[in-house]
């Protein structure tokens, strides 16, 4: 703090040292800034009532919820900004703006080519029903609107200084800018124009949205460089190898023996595509046929390119993936914990200025009154703010420091810890004996035991009655076995019930599970008697109302062997797996969404590039064709009757990429697009594989790694707790790694802040 002396100047009172530093400041041509008081300058800020009181209070809310949020508090900080702030951030502004996301991205799927079609087989699709000229775009510019306004509330919230730093912003009114000229173009030539560029721009307004998505996905593109290195040496092997093969297997005069050639070695681009696909195995050993029918010693070529690309290049790309990604996911996630420290620290610095301390004093503090008054407005999870609340009425002090302060909010970090129920208490002998046998594990395992028996007594029927015509099938034994069983599901529902309690039972998924499916299961079972009557030899009635008896029984089974999942818990490896499995669903929403943005953008482009290009052979109706395999060429588009697969509309767009990312039989939509539209086609489709099958599928198996040795590193330090269960998001995957950010850092990071001027 400044310690400014006026020499031979008497001053008198608070007002008289405010008047002679103005006047001081105003002497020496400067001028005075916006300062939010902190408790080493409460001079200057008056006595913290009233308004600035207020002020301070909606300061330290917003601050807090950016922290909880992992947000940016570089934002304006002003009362009618705060308002605005909140109201942008609010549960149903978000909601209107994910909806509207939502929408644009749907459009695709109803407007022309619509993808309002049974069939994407292009011998018996009929003709598509398309939207008036107009309809799409009407809700279009609706969902323009929203953005328009969602982009200048963000741009006027971090004002003029920020937004010109901020490229996401930049890019944001640029793709806007881009989709209103195309949207005008689209009306003014009646819808018929064929290249839309606003589709392939739509996938924009999901990713922005996004704060994790953009982190992820600058993860990814500070990876690219190292893997670009192997997939250079990739590309080197692959090239040598068609130069080898390209001589190794030249044309000779004797035209029997020039099978490898004619097939997979005639040019340069036909050897690259077969070694490029041989590289994922989707065309061995069919590649190498030819040659090894000729000279078993041709093997060996073909054995060394696979060892070499796929074994080792291919497996070393997903360890370099694995590294470099964690490392920089790290990071990542490092920054967002340097935001939530920032935001708490914020806030304790205008939460002090409420408290007055003495002049000289070396320390701020905040008092606690004052921070409950803040918590009560916080938007934030339940759990964590009786915690934090709990934490301040069994506190001895009244104030707190800056270290208490951070320290009580690292509630925010912890686990989610929830609970079960406590059991009923029963005060009868004999329902304390029956509560302690029913809610013991060893009744669940002989649940487990009985629903094996289940599956194994329905493997059994089908088994016998797999070659039977359905005319000669009995149902009577299965529909008894059933019924049996279905009986035994729900006294065992109703014993744990009894036993547990139905709060607790309901706690547990697994008993949700268990719990639903029975009641479906007897819900099924009593319509079967009521349409059917009850099981007797030879129960084969006729077809009744919206389903067969058979169909009624299969669906039984269905859910009887998917009911079969409730043993997942009971296994300790196997519930580990599962539980990797359904973390990754919940906390790497934001990795799905960059995969999602990207089948987006290749199947629109696909369907420009594509669209109408597989045509039934002799271009005749669907009606008047019939095909004869033999006469066409095994392993072709039109052989394999692939018809289903093609670039017609955006959902028969999606699962052709979905079909060429597994790999299997790609080179089939290789050759057919090539031949259908243009040799270059392959640039798109090799495109597709480098990203989604090289890149992502191995982004996805390094953070499947991480996750599972996370979770296996944690299960070997933690005690097994029956009724308690934990949840951990993305960023505390990595918190024991974590470096926590210095005072330092906090306060300079502070002073940086554009509209938030501290005093010291």
């Amino acid at each position: 703090m400044w310690n400014i002396k006026l020499p031979g100047t008497q001053i008198n009172g608070v007002s008289g040292i405010a008047w002679h530093l103005e006047n001081t400041v105003l002497a020496l041509g400067l001028t005075l800034s916006p300062c939010i008081p902190c408790c080493h300058c409460r001079l200057l800020g008056g006595d913290g009532t009233g308004a600035d009181n207020d002020l301070y209070i909606n300061q330290a809310i917003v601050f807090i919820e950016d922290a909880i949020q992992y947000r940016s508090i570089n934002h304006r900080v002003d009362s009618k900004s705060l308002w605005l702030y909140r109201w942008y951030y609010s549960r149903t502004c978000q909601w209107i703006l994910s909806l509207t996301i939502t929408i644009i991205l749907a459009l695709a799927f109803i407007e022309k080519p619509s993808s309002l079609t049974v069939t994407s087989d292009v011998r018996y699709r009929l003709p598509a029903w398309n939207p008036p000229c107009g309809l799409t775009e009407s809700i279009e510019l609706l969902c323009f609107l929203v953005f328009v306004v969602d982009v200048s509330v963000k741009s006027y919230l971090i004002g003029w200084e920020e937004f010109w730093k901020n490229k996401w912003l930049m890019a944001y009114i640029l793709t806007l800018i881009v989709s209103l000229t195309d949207w005008i173009v689209s009306l003014s030539f009646f819808c018929t124009e064929n290249v839309r560029i606003r589709r392939i721009l739509r996938p924009f307004f999901l990713l922005q949205n996004s704060s994790m998505m953009k982190k992820t996905l600058k993860s990814i593109n500070s990876t690219l460089p190292e893997m670009a290195s192997v997939v250079l040496l990739l590309a080197v092997h692959l090239s040598l190898f068609t130069m080898f093969a390209m001589l190794l297997f030249a044309r000779t005069k004797d035209g029997q023996q020039d099978k490898e050639w004619v097939v997979y070695f005639r040019n340069l681009p036909e050897s690259l595509t077969s070694l490029l696909v041989l590289l994922t195995t989707a065309n061995n050993p069919d590649v190498m046929i030819p040659a090894y029918s000729k000279n078993r010693a041709y093997s060996i070529f073909f054995i060394l390119f696979t060892v070499l690309g796929n074994l080792f290049l291919m497996n070393l790309l997903t360890a370099i993936i694995y590294n470099q990604f964690r490392g920089y996911l790290l990071k990542s996630v490092q920054s967002s914990l340097f935001r939530r420290r920032l935001g708490i620290r914020a806030a304790f610095e205008v939460l002090s200025s409420l408290k007055e301390t003495p002049a000289n004093a070396q320390q701020s503090y905040v008092s606690i009154g004052a921070l409950l008054r803040v918590l009560q407005k916080v938007d934030m999870d339940f759990r964590c703010k009786q915690a934090i609340m709990r934490s301040l009425t069994t506190c001895s002090c009244d104030q707190l420091s800056a270290v208490q302060f951070q320290k009580l909010f690292e509630e925010l970090d912890k686990d989610a810890i929830r609970q079960h129920p406590p059991s009923p208490e029963y005060q009868s002998h004999f329902m304390q004996k029956m509560q302690f046998a029913f809610g013991h594990p060893y009744f669940g395992y002989v649940g487990n035991v009985v629903a094996l028996a289940n599956i194994v007594s329905i493997c059994v029927v089908l088994v016998m009655d797999a070659d039977k015509q359905p005319s000669e099938r009995d149902d009577y034994f299965l529909g008894a076995i059933n019924c049996f069983f279905i009986l035994y599901y729900l006294l065992e529902m109703l014993l744990k019930i009894l036993a547990m309690g139905l709060k607790r039972y309901l706690s547990y998924p697994s008993n949700r599970f268990d719990g639903l499916l029975t009641v479906i299961l007897l819900v099924l079972e009593i319509a079967t008697f009521a349409v059917y009557k009850f099981p007797h030899p030879g129960w084969r009635p006729e077809f009744v109302g919206l389903l067969s008896l058979w169909d009624m029984v299969r669906l039984v089974n269905m859910l009887i062997v998917f009911r079969f999942l409730r043993i997942i818990p009971n296994m300790k490896f196997m519930a580990l797996v599962v539980t990797t499995l359904l973390d990754l669903v919940k906390n790497l929403r934001a990795f799905a969404g960059i995969l999602v943005v990207v089948f987006y953008t290749f199947a629109l482009t696909g369907i420009m590039l594509f669209k109408g290009a597989v045509v039934p052979l002799g271009n005749i109706s669907a009606v008047n064709t019939t095909y004869d395999n033999s006469t066409l060429q095994c392993g072709t588009y039109e052989q394999l009757e692939y018809w289903p697969n093609n670039f017609d509309d955006s959902l028969f767009a999606l699962v052709t990429l979905w079909d060429v990312m597994v790999v299997n039989n790609w080179q089939v939509f290789l050759e057919a697009f090539s031949r259908y539209s243009s040799p270059w086609a392959k640039i798109y489709f090799v495109a597709w594989w480098l990203i989604s099958s090289v890149i992502w599928v191995n982004l996805f198996v390094a953070l499947l790694l991480e996750n599972f040795i996370h979770k296996w590193d944690r299960r070997c330090h933690r005690e097994p707790l029956s009724d308690i269960e934990y949840q951990r998001t993305v960023e505390l995957m990595f918190r024991d790694v974590l470096e926590e950010p210095t005072e330092e850092e906090l306060m300079e990071k502070l002073h940086q802040h554009p509209h938030l001027q501290l005093c010291r």
